[in-house]
C-alpha cells in the first residue's frame, strides 16, 4: 500500500494570509469542528442508509405477504381439485357399473 502525504492547495491570498502564523496550532484549533463535521456527515449518511435499508424491508414485506396470499390460495385450490377429482373418480366409477348392468341387461 503506497501512503501518500495530504496536500493543501491555497489561493495566493489564503497562502499570504496564513504567512507567518503557527500552522500547527491553527490546525489543532479547527480539528474538533472538523471532527464534529465529519460525525454530523457519517451521521446523516447512516440515516439515509437506514431510511432506504427500511423501505426495501416495507417492499420485502409487502412482498412476502403477496407470496403468502398466493400461496394460501393455491392451497386452497388445489385441495378443491383433489376432492373434485375424488368426487368425479366415484362419479366415474357408479356410471361403469351402471353402463355395465345396463349391457347386461340388453345382452
Amino acid at each position: 500500500m503506497i501512503k501518500t502525504k495530504p496536500e493543501v492547495v491555497l489561493s495566493r491570498e489564503k497562502f499570504n494570509a496564513l504567512k507567518g502564523r503557527d500552522i500547527n496550532a491553527l490546525l489543532r484549533e479547527n480539528l474538533p469542528k472538523v471532527e464534529e463535521t465529519l460525525m454530523a456527515e457519517r451521521e446523516e449518511f447512516l440515516r439515509e442508509k437506514i431510511a432506504k435499508l427500511e423501505e426495501k424491508l416495507h417492499k420485502m414485506e409487502g412482498e412476502i405477504e403477496e407470496l403468502r396470499e398466493f400461496y394460501e390460495k393455491a392451497t386452497k385450490d388445489r385441495k378443491f381439485m383433489m376432492t373434485e377429482r375424488e368426487r368425479l373418480k366415484q362419479e366415474n366409477a357408479e356410471l361403469r357399473v351402471e353402463v355395465e348392468k345396463n349391457k347386461v341387461h340388453k345382452s
